[in-house]
């Protein structure tokens, strides 16, 4: 059967007497026998169960862990082919969901650097190490390890154990090898995600392109003695570190959110700085994972509101405030509007960082707070910025921006299919007017894209 083109999500996709059938691990050009999975009427999903030939599109994956890793799947397309089926990603989605008039859609801004371009990561260490294929029938080999790296494709409770990892500077597999090095040393447990037991849970690195380092390392309870010495251990390996904080975790699931990381070294934060503006980053905070492509998405995003320094910008779903903050020297006034509380206090405290008096931020649900009391205190929007999750915007919420009537509107998502639901519903009183695709995460199927909407 041949693969013919690139469907979605990560998915490739062949026709069997006109039935699509959507494949996993196979890129348009292979040539596969497939057993099918789930089987509906008009389609279903399948895997591959040999091979004929291969596409002449593939490469070499760079990873030795690809394919067995839950990250980086599309290493076997080369960057340029990422690239073409990524936008066709975007104007499919805006073409067949959204079924808006649609201007001519920019090429989408790949990414100059396609490895190492993550500031953040997270590792796991577990007592349960993903066995691969050739070593699940060997009674030599256990599962039974403890390890350092990322759950294992489609597990929870299974970690492959990461030798090189090519999505972070250095010292971020130096970092996490000592960790698990030490730790082994001295005989410390790992967590076992399934029973809920053990110390060693999980380590947070971010690095930043100023410079600053900061890890912060979560156990399942406290062990203060162990926890120094591993502590110590760290900082007499790694001097660099800008920040050393750690968390314990007694809960059921990794969040963090509603725990409080404890600084061990250092200030407890790191600034990162997109273009010279600074950005104070906690634990907790977050941040655009891509540092430089989020410098190119915030610049089209500030092009794309037209701003020439007399406008009121709304910034909804602000976050930490650095959108609205990068478009605040073209801005008179904005005002942020986040439902997460400490999200808000960062907002705060970076536009007071940046020396910026004319930004505002309020926590709270946006279709609650935009009401007509809070436009005569601050004013109507004559732009608005919304940046959603991957689940786009309540349509309660894109009433409210109906209603408010601004002139602009610039829509930044990291999920073309919502995004372009909600533009079939902004078609009310909107047209789209530019549309451009950028690419923050190469080697996955993720695909960031804006849209610049013009009230009629």
């Amino acid at each position: 059967m041949l693969v013919e083109d690139y469907a979605a999500e990560g998915k490739s996709l062949a026709r069997v007497d006109g039935k699509v059938i959507f494949i996993e691990n196979a890129i348009p050009g292979d040539v596969v026998d497939i057993r099918l999975g789930k089987n509906k009427k008009d389609w279903a999903e399948g895997f591959v169960t040999g091979w004929h030939k291969y596409s002449p599109d593939r490469v070499e994956p760079f990873c030795s862990h690809f394919g067995v890793c839950g990250g980086c799947r599309w290493q076997m397309l080369p960057y340029p082919k990422q690239l073409e089926y990524k936008q066709k990603q975007v104007v499919d989605n805006l073409q067949r969901i959204g079924k808006v008039e649609l201007p001519p859609i920019q090429p989408i801004l790949g990414a100059e650097q396609s490895t190492r371009y993550r500031n953040k990561i997270e590792y796991t260490f577990s007592s349960r190490r993903f066995l691969l294929p050739g070593e699940l029938h060997n009674p030599d080999i256990t599962s039974e390890q403890n390890v350092a790296g990322f759950h294992a494709r489609g597990l929870f409770d299974k970690v492959v154990d990461i030798q090189t990892c090519h999505l972070q500077e250095e010292p971020t597999n130096q970092l996490r090898l000592a960790v698990r090095v030490f730790a082994l040393s001295r005989n410390f447990s790992f967590y076992d995600i399934k029973s809920h037991q053990g110390w060693l849970r999980t380590m947070q690195v971010r690095i930043c392109t100023t410079g600053e380092v900061m890890v912060n390392i979560v156990f399942g309870h406290e062990d203060e003695s162990a926890r120094e010495a591993l502590q110590e251990h760290i900082l007499r390996q790694f001097p660099g570190l800008t920040t050393l904080l750690y968390t314990i975790n007694p809960k059921w699931n990794d969040s963090i959110t509603d725990l409080e990381p404890r600084v061990v070294h250092g200030k407890g934060y790191v600034i990162e700085k997109l273009e010279d503006f600074r950005f104070k980053v906690g634990p907790k905070s977050f941040f655009q994972t891509n540092t430089r492509q989020g410098e190119r998405l915030y610049q089209v995003t500030r092009e794309f509101a037209g701003l020439t320094g007399s406008q009121t910008v709304y910034d909804l779903y602000c976050g930490t405030g650095s959108i609205g903050i990068f478009v605040s020297r073209q801005a008179a006034r904005v005002i942020g509007v986040e439902v997460i509380p400490e999200a808000i206090e960062d907002a705060r405290e970076n536009a007071e960082l940046n020396g910026i008096r004319h930004a505002r931020f309020f926590s709270g649900d946006v279709a609650e707070i935009c009401n007509d009391g809070f436009f005569s205190a601050e004013g109507r929007p004559d732009v608005i910025i919304t940046d959603p999750p991957r689940a786009g915007m309540h349509e309660k919420l894109v009433r409210k921006i109906l209603d408010m009537e601004a002139e602009t509107v610039v829509y930044v998502s990291c999920n073309p299919a919502t995004q372009a639901r909600d533009l079939q519903l902004l078609d009310e009183k909107y047209a789209v007017t530019r549309v451009q695709p950028v690419d923050m995460f190469p080697h996955t199927h993720h695909i960031e894209n804006i849209v610049q909407l013009k009230k009629r």
